[in-house]
């Protein structure tokens, strides 16, 4: 059976004032590096913003276990589903410039849809809007068949392979009446900016959000070569029929095929611009908001100056997409649920 180890980034855009922040960073920290300990998670980042600023960020485990390399404020994580806010901002800016309104039928752009098994009307019905709430009906995965077969892809390549699918797929419930988390309604979000605006998605996504705001570490895809260094690689937890546990390392990169729009973005933490107004860090105030390691092993100590060993992690599933603002060092099934379980993983080599 396979589990999935992951690091997280997690982003907050506001905080207390700074005096009632820094009292209770610690304990934030202490139940961070708790979480991601019980989770599996191999590495991890939590970085706090108010008015614009990084005002204290706090790092743990590694970006890359097999190297000994340790997640810094640089490790790039694959942030899997909160790509789907660049996909909303992109539709709202064209919603902005009159390009189209958040009522329109999904069919107007996409005429494929209108092969879906609709039992509660008609797939006309179905508007932005919807898709953009999680209200259309569409499941959950892009990807349906995870029987774990090797030929099996991650994710499917290509639109066409989408549209093959579509006659075998169908309407979960009437649309606009609650909420179903989607994943392939992102994606068919993206083909509407597509349609409308002449570019690929990833095209539009540069030339309109990260340019402007001057987001040079974000990406899509095959991480650039001045990047690789920081991107975090990928694990898998597996057990053979013998009962043995490994961590499997999947390499940096991998290809999300057209599931993009909905789980592509690579990034770091802090993802603006070095000297802009939203990443300058006092430093002189940074080493008083986190704890410090431990000389033996590495981990940030407790408050009371005990330190979590570097030992064991317990394996579990974990998922992305239903976190605020997170992010993953361990890319493979990020929407695959989550569980706990007791298996014991062995930790890195002692330096």
């Amino acid at each position: 059976m396979r589990t999935l180890t992951l690091g997280v980034a997690v982003l907050a855009l506001a905080c207390p004032a700074r005096g009632e922040a820094q009292r209770g960073w610690p304990a934030f920290v202490g139940g961070f590096d708790a979480f991601t300990a019980q989770d599996s998670v191999v590495g991890g980042s939590v970085l706090v913003m108010r008015d614009g600023r990084v005002v204290a960020h706090h790092e743990y485990g590694f970006g890359d276990r097999g190297l000994g390399q340790r997640v810094d404020d640089r490790t790039i994580f694959h942030w899997a589903s909160i790509t789907k806010t660049l996909t909303a901002v992109a539709v709202m800016q064209l919603r902005d410039r009159g390009r189209l309104s958040l009522d329109d039928h999904v069919t107007r752009y996409l005429p494929e849809l209108a092969q879906v098994h609709d039992t509660f009307g008609a797939m006309d019905d179905i508007t932005i809007r919807m898709l953009l709430s999680h209200a259309a009906g569409f499941q959950d995965p892009t990807w349906p068949y995870k029987a774990g077969k090797p030929w099996e892809p991650f994710e499917p390549a290509r639109w066409e392979q989408l549209v093959a699918m579509l006659p075998y797929q169908e309407i979960l419930f009437r649309p606009g009446t609650r909420y179903g988390y989607s994943n392939p309604a992102f994606i068919y979000l993206a083909r509407i900016i597509e349609q409308l605006t002449g570019d690929p998605y990833q095209s539009y996504i540069y030339k309109n959000i990260w340019i402007p705001l001057g987001m040079t570490h974000s990406y899509f895809g095959a991480t650039p070569y001045h990047l690789a260094a920081a991107r975090s690689n990928n694990y898998t937890v597996v057990r053979d029929s013998a009962g043995r546990v490994s961590l499997v390392a999947h390499g940096r990169d991998f290809d999300p095929g057209i599931t993009i729009p909905n789980g592509g973005w690579n990034a770091p933490p802090a993802t603006w611009p070095a000297g802009s107004r939203s990443s300058r860090v006092p430093r002189a105030a940074t080493p008083c908001w986190r704890a410090p390691r431990s000389p033996r092993c590495g981990a940030r100590c407790s408050p009371r100056g005990t330190a979590r060993p570097r030992g064991t992690r317990s394996a579990s599933r974990s998922s992305c997409c239903g976190m605020a603002a997170r992010g993953s060092s361990g890319t493979r099934g990020t929407r695959r649920g989550s569980g706990r379980s007791s298996i014991s993983i062995p930790g890195p080599p002692q330096p």
